[in-house]
């Protein structure tokens, strides 16, 4: 089976319930439980080194860039837009990826979030000028669903880098997502990423991106690497002896890890929490049908849970925008299928739920202790991950909250706002 085919089941398909209805379109169920069955433990390294030192070593061998560089130097042009399928009533903004990211078939939109993620004021860096989107993709090496994979190489993990300064007329840039390692010879290298990245959360200068069996990965906005365009067939250290990345003009490695270290949590998507105290940031959990699958790769962590979709919370440190303890502090189930995307506003919490390839997505709210989750709007078909976008940033302000979402189907990727309240 392909990644995509593990993560999302048959979601092409709605799940049929005995009565002949929609499960999606019902409404679910919640209830509050032990957040300590969840944890977290903190790595710095991997079986190269630590990821310090191997950057460090990079560094000696590459030109290094912070984003501001990237969200400076974009070369693609997206199409803004004023309103987006089956959205028009919350529509707040948006934009199109160019024709050939909404046609190609092998780049798989997942994730999304912003610099009101990022920092309080709604810009990047701190007490900067720059509004930014951002956005994951993952490589589809089979997206015919064949038995023989349709592209041989696997180039892993992408993120894009929108500069929305100019809302009418936003631009981006692609850049490859990498591990540091080091080669049998001991040089410095890196490698693709072969994960999902189903959900993205910018805090700060610090990336995290959900690792569906395993827990987070984390990376440093503050080091990229430049390399050269040529060779888009080869990443890391070549035998010419430069550094390529696919064809990517930048590079960014991993810089840290969450490993999950209690009961089984599926990684599905994250969102930032600013309203609660301290910061946090929760996980949500997908499933076809209701029920949380752990037998279709290898979890980390000490045994299965219960199988209903949960949110679980962990608290941020702001001054390191690290986890400020790897407990977390709450868990909830909902049973809700097909959950892509979720950001939380102390106990009221928002997910994105999709319902196949040609029926609309929607967005629905559920309070922690509550009893049943309800819509607030449609979102597009293929609807994926979230991003809460408070009024309350200064810089970057709309008249209301919005929450971010992104599209994945091939010429319905959409990436766009809608008003919170639905309105």
């Amino acid at each position: 089976m392909t990644r995509r085919a593990i993560i999302k089941g048959m979601a092409a398909a709605p799940f049929i319930g005995a009565a002949g209805s929609i499960l999606s379109a019902s409404p679910a169920q919640a209830a509050t439980i032990d957040a300590g069955q969840f944890a977290l433990t903190a790595r710095t390294a991997n079986s190269y080194g630590e990821f310090a030192d191997l950057t460090a070593g990079l560094a000696t061998k590459l030109p290094t860039v912070d984003a501001t560089t990237v969200i400076a130097d974009v070369n693609r042009n997206a199409t803004h837009l004023t309103s987006a399928p089956s959205t028009s009533e919350a529509f707040q903004t948006g934009f199109a990826w160019d024709s050939d990211d909404q046609e190609v078939d092998y780049w798989i939109p997942q994730g999304v979030t912003t610099s009101a993620d990022a920092y309080g004021d709604g810009t990047y860096p701190d007490a900067g000028t720059d509004r930014v989107v951002l956005a994951s993709w993952y490589f589809e090496d089979n997206p015919d669903g064949t038995p023989k994979p349709k592209y041989e190489l696997d180039k892993g993990l992408r993120l894009t880098f929108v500069n929305y300064n100019n809302e009418s007329a936003p631009k981006y840039r692609h850049v490859l997502l990498v591990e540091p390692v080091k080669t049998a010879t001991d040089e410095f290298s890196f490698n693709p990423i072969h994960k999902h990245a189903g959900g993205i959360m910018w805090y700060g200068n610090l990336l995290y991106v959900v690792d569906t069996y395993k827990g987070l990965r984390v990376f440093d906005l503050n080091t990229l690497f430049k390399v050269p365009l040529t060779e888009k067939d080869v990443c890391g250290l070549h035998t010419d002896g430069q550094y390529y990345g696919y064809g990517y003009q930048y590079v960014l490695p991993q810089s840290h890890a969450y490993d999950n270290a209690g009961k089984y949590l599926r990684y599905t998507a994250i969102g930032l929490d600013r309203a609660s105290t301290p910061d946090s940031l929760v996980v949500s959990e997908y499933s076809y049908s209701g029920t949380v699958d752990y037998d279709d790769g290898t979890f980390n962590g000490t045994g299965k849970p219960t199988t209903t979709p949960k949110v679980v919370r962990w608290d941020l440190d702001y001054t390191d925008r690290k986890l400020a303890s790897l407990t977390a502090t709450e868990a909830v189930t909902v049973s809700q299928q097909k959950i892509q995307g979720v950001v939380s506003r102390k106990t009221k919490h928002y997910l994105s739920a999709s319902d196949g390839t040609t029926t609309k997505g929607t967005l629905r709210t559920f309070t922690s202790g509550g009893s049943t989750a309800s819509a607030v709007c449609d979102l597009v078909i293929g609807c994926e991950d979230l991003s809460y976008h408070s009024s309350g940033a200064s810089k970057w302000s709309f008249s209301e909250s919005v929450i971010w979402n992104v599209g994945e189907y091939v010429n319905k990727r959409y990436v766009y706002a809608v008003h919170a309240d639905g309105s």
